[in-house]
């Protein structure tokens, strides 16, 4: 009877596991390689101006859809402000631009002053500093 008892516990245990290790991951963490690679196309316009590259576009969705979490946006936000930083030229008025000339949302604005520790509040925010 022992034995069935061990046994039972475990199968419950290793069910356990299972769900828990199928669970689908929630804190998943944007990096600044990911923001980079979707973002890169949109420094031409961010420098020079002129039109937008649909790559730039496509990119700024696929970040937007990439955010889970606060820290997400916070960390996106740090990265863009960096990568703004070291491209020499660039004009953050054309960058906060790019969100709008590509039908989509940005929950934060980017500037050299701009505090990303207390952006993503609220995406509705997105007008603010």
């Amino acid at each position: 009877m022992a034995k069935f008892a061990v046994g039972e516990v475990a199968f419950v245990g290793l069910i356990a596991c299972m769900l828990v290790c199928a669970s689908p991951r929630v804190d998943a963490k944007i990096t600044c390689l990911q923001v980079t690679n979707w973002l890169t196309p949109c420094i031409s316009y961010g420098v020079m101006g002129g039109s937008v590259p649909m790559e730039c576009c496509t990119g700024i969705h696929e970040l937007n859809a990439a955010y889970k979490t606060i820290e997400d946006i916070r960390k996106a936000c740090s990265c863009v402000q960096n990568g703004a930083a070291m491209s020499p030229g660039v004009d953050y008025d054309r960058i906060n631009e790019l969100p709008g000339k590509c039908s989509s949302n940005f929950p934060y604005r980017v500037y050299p002053d701009t505090d990303c520790s207390k952006v993503g509040f609220a995406l509705s925010e997105q007008s603010s500093k």
